[in-house]
């Protein structure tokens, strides 16, 4: 598969904050790729920096094999849906005209699939968007950036406002057309568990640095949890990579890297509890263990 976007030692300053930090990292063509990270871990700067809103202080990205800052060709082939989306009501006042303008703007833009959407999410054309709730607005936007069927097509936590029910209808409808449309997706949420079945790589960022980057079937079940008693939590982990331990008393609890089934299976029969964790606890404790590192290294 061919690499649609590449990102090479991109840095972003804003004075002495370093919002990236010398990030690297490439997206094949036809994916649902995952953008984690805490609050400030530097995403929408990313996302602003390859959708041409922000300019990098270093580095370089090329989408579609072309540099993307003012390049016609490079953002008529992106769809970007930002959280809690605005649009000039001023201009476009009603959501059929927001619709209308989107149609206008991306070249495989289906009316039908469009109009399936606005169902489904229970929209009314003739509703003033300046009118709409905050979860019929992030409705909005899913409809535009699923019917406009882009070639990349970035949601930056699309789901903002929306309900349990809504976010449920929004992924499958985004997994049904993927399976029929393939195109790339970037997918960027704090909700990974909630949308772990769509992903299908995972890159995580942490204080402006990518800390983990894989394909998300590689990374199920590579980590585990081992609770028991303190004294035989420690022998157990003594050889493995410990992402986060954690003491409450005589108790003790491990997150613990590359874990084989035969360790596992081991360490049960010595009277231990080991479960697998999921894609978000991984996350979590690798977020945890990376912020201990760079703690250390700051003493």
């Amino acid at each position: 598969m061919s690499k649609i976007i590449e990102v090479s030692n991109l840095s972003k300053n804003f004075g002495s904050l370093k919002a990236l930090d010398k990030v690297s990292f490439a997206i094949e063509q036809d994916g649902i790729y995952g953008l984690v990270g805490r609050n400030g871990a530097g995403k929408t700067t990313l996302l602003e920096i390859l959708t041409s809103q922000t300019i990098a202080s270093e580095g370089e990205v090329t989408i579609l094999g072309q540099h993307p800052f003012e390049n016609s060709y490079v953002m008529s082939n992106i769809a970007f849906i930002k959280e809690a989306q605005r649009y000039p009501d001023n201009i476009l006042p009603k959501v059929k005209d927001v619709l209308g303008a989107a149609a206008l703007i991306f070249e495989n833009w289906d009316q039908g699939f469009a109009d399936q959407l606005l169902a489904d999410f229970r929209l009314d054309l003739k509703r003033k968007v300046r009118k709409l709730s905050k979860g019929q607005t992030a409705a909005l936007g899913v409809v535009i950036g699923l019917a406009s069927r882009a070639p990349v097509t970035i949601f930056d936590e699309p789901y903002s406002g929306m309900d349990p029910v809504a976010r449920q209808l929004f992924y499958d409808r985004l997994l049904a057309d993927y399976a029929e449309n393939p195109r790339t997706i970037i997918f960027s949420t704090h909700l990974v568990d909630e949308a772990a079945d769509l992903l299908e790589h995972i890159i995580v960022l942490e204080s402006g640095r990518v800390i983990l980057d894989a394909a998300t079937e590689d990374l199920r079940g590579q980590a585990a949890v081992i609770e028991g008693p303190m004294a035989k939590v420690m022998g157990a982990i003594e050889k493995l990579e410990v992402l986060e331990l954690q003491e409450v008393g005589s108790f003790g609890r491990a997150f613990v890297n590359q874990i084989s089934q035969s360790q596992s299976s081991k360490f049960v029969s010595e009277g231990l509890n080991v479960q697998p964790i999921s894609l978000q606890q991984l996350i979590i404790s690798k977020t945890k263990q990376n912020s201990n590192l760079e703690m250390e290294s700051a003493k």
